[in-house]
């Protein structure tokens, strides 16, 4: 019985690993190639990261674009208030003809202007209602640069009363080159605004006329 038990032992297979162990990884043994591992990859993820993301096209995207009829239209609107202001520069026309032939495309839309005594008035209405308040026919683009030249206008009023009030009774003195330099510089403030803000409209850019640019602001919605 004995031998037999030993029989046995003797003859069983002997345990064997589940799993057998290669050699030892390259990266595990070296070091510095583990560190230069990690570092590479601690960089490159914030790059990752902080990437920017594809940019859409914009090939359709014109709603930034201001279309030619409402530059023009715009334009147009700073007519109004120089032609209505325009008997200011009466003096600066006489001492400098350039001015007069600088201005003469503009002696036809003069003329119509001051064609009947309700002309300025009529057109102010029309600016003003079918225009200003109309954002369904206008953009704000075209609103904005209307309520610009109607609030011009009625700045006219200060200017007018005053010429109406303090007019010296005659052509000499200190008093008439006060007065002369007074309306003088209101027809170059008319003329600048007329040039600045219907060129900036012809090229399809916002001007901000400068006392003005505010109250137009709060007026179109």
């Amino acid at each position: 019985m004995a031998s037999a038990v030993s029989l046995l032992l003797h003859s069983s297979p002997t345990t064997r690993p589940l799993h057998r162990a290669g050699p030892p990884s390259r990266l595990l043994c070296c070091p510095h190639r583990r560190a230069a591992l990690l570092s590479h990859t601690a960089v490159a993820t914030p790059r990752l990261l902080l990437a920017a993301p594809p940019r859409a096209s914009n090939n359709n995207n014109n709603s930034g674009a201001v279309e030619a009829p409402d530059r023009l239209v715009a334009a147009v609107a700073y007519l109004y208030p120089f032609l209505d202001g325009a008997h200011h520069g009466r003096f600066l026309l006489a001492q400098f003809p350039f001015f007069s032939s600088l201005l003469g495309p503009l002696a036809p839309a003069a003329r119509l202007f001051h064609s009947s005594p309700l002309t300025p008035f009529l057109l102010f209405l029309t600016l003003y209602f079918a225009v200003v308040r109309n954002q369904q026919a206008f953009s704000r683009f075209v609103r904005f640069n209307a309520m610009q030249a109607v609030a011009l206008d009625v700045l006219l009023i200060f200017p007018d009363l005053l010429a109406q009030s303090f007019a010296p009774t005659s052509a000499s003195g200190v008093g008439f080159e006060v007065f002369q330099s007074m309306e003088s510089t209101v027809f170059l403030f008319l003329l600048v605004c007329l040039f600045y803000g219907g060129g900036a409209c012809l090229l399809g850019k916002t001007p901000r006329l400068p006392i003005v640019a505010d109250a137009a602001e709060r007026q179109v919605m």
